[in-house]
This record gives C-alpha cells, sequence and structure tokens, in this order.
C-alpha cells in the first residue's frame, strides 16, 4: 500500500511540473499568443516635426482580441491621452497595427487658464504600424506612418514616417 502512494504521489508532481512547465512557455513564444502582452519601445521619426526628438518611448498594450493601447513618454507634454486601436497578423511573425489619439491646443494666455479654459480640442493623429516579431518572441522592429488632422479632419501637415524598436515587459 505504501508504495502505492509514493508512486501516486509521484506521478502527480511529475504531471504538476509538466503541465506548469508547458504553460509557462506557451505564454512567452510567438505560438502562444504572437504580439499579445504588454511591450515598451523605442521610436526614432525619420522625417516630420518629431524628428528632432531623439529620446521618444511607447508603451504598448496588445489585447488578445486585437485591439491595443498606446502610451509614450511624451503624453503630458502638451496633454494628450492614450492612443487606442486595433492590430491583426498579417503573416507569419508580422502584424499591423493602426492607433489614433486626440491632440490638444495649448492656450494662447494664461487668462484662458484663469477663466477655467485650458488646453483644447486639437484633432486627432493616427499611427500605422507594420510590426516583424523576433523568432524568439520577445521584441519587435517596426515602421510607423504618422498623420495628423485638425478638427475638421483635415491633414495639418504632411505624413511623417518613424522606426521602432520594442521588447516584452
Amino acid at each position: 500500500m505504501r508504495k502505492n502512494v509514493l508512486r501516486a504521489s509521484g506521478f502527480a508532481a511529475t504531471l504538476f511540473v509538466t503541465i506548469f512547465s508547458t504553460s509557462c512557455r506557451t505564454c512567452t513564444s510567438d505560438a502562444g499568443g504572437g504580439l499579445v502582452g504588454a511591450w515598451r519601445g523605442k521610436v526614432q521619426f525619420t522625417s516630420g516635426a518629431f524628428a528632432a526628438t531623439k529620446d521618444l518611448e511607447f508603451m504598448y498594450v496588445f489585447n488578445a482580441g486585437g485591439t491595443m493601447t498606446e502610451s509614450s513618454n511624451y503624453d503630458a507634454s502638451p496633454p494628450v491621452p492614450p492612443a487606442y486601436g486595433v492590430w491583426k497578423k498579417v503573416g507569419l511573425r508580422q502584424y499591423s497595427a493602426r492607433y489614433a489619439y486626440f491632440w490638444t491646443r495649448p492656450p494662447t494666455n494664461f487668462d484662458e487658464i484663469a477663466k477655467g479654459g485650458g488646453w483644447s480640442p486639437g484633432g486627432h493623429g493616427v499611427l500605422s504600424q507594420s510590426i516583424t516579431l523576433s523568432e524568439n518572441g520577445n521584441s519587435f522592429d517596426s515602421t510607423i506612418k504618422y498623420e495628423v488632422f485638425d478638427q475638421q479632419g483635415k491633414p495639418t501637415e504632411s505624413a511623417s514616417e518613424a522606426v521602432g524598436k520594442g521588447a516584452r515587459f
């Protein structure tokens, strides 16, 4: 009887370790979820108004249902909300994402702030990103097209381009 209890305990421990280790490997591989998860990236614009910015960083969350959120280290300057969008797999380790945010216009003078005004709506920006996931699924390279529109939906400047790199948290 004692041998059977030891065998059962050993079998249960082996089964637990096998299930646990398999599920953890799946969480970090491309086969398990591709882009799903939280990422931190560096972005360098090669054209447009942000080309002179050398320390731009993005934080991304890619959700399993195909939605995403992006925020940058410049969201407070001027104050803007995060960007929201969608993403999809387009090929082996290839993804596309499209996301938008609202931008704000600074007050023209201090009196506007004193009267309860502040940063008013200025328009919106749209980013289209092509992402190539690394073989191990823990980093990516990307290209980004950035378009800016006013409140009426008219372009305010020509589209900008950027390159990006990201790493999983």
